[in-house]
């Protein structure tokens, strides 16, 4: 699992209830753009995040 916390989000849980949650929580990072719809309002940071997350299991 990885999580990246999106400062205008809906809801924003914290990260011990994240690592409680998903025990394989591999990822984590707060930016400081972008919402609910980060992918559409802050493509950038979105598509940086998930080569981040993901740049560990290649």
């Amino acid at each position: 699992m990885a999580a990246t916390i999106f400062p205008k989000e809906i809801y924003r849980a914290p990260r011990a209830w994240a690592e409680a949650k998903w025990p394989n929580l591999f990822y984590w990072n707060e930016v400081e753009r972008g919402g609910h719809f980060a992918a559409f309002e802050q493509p950038q940071v979105f598509a940086d995040e998930m080569r981040k997350a993901f740049r560990t299991l290649r």
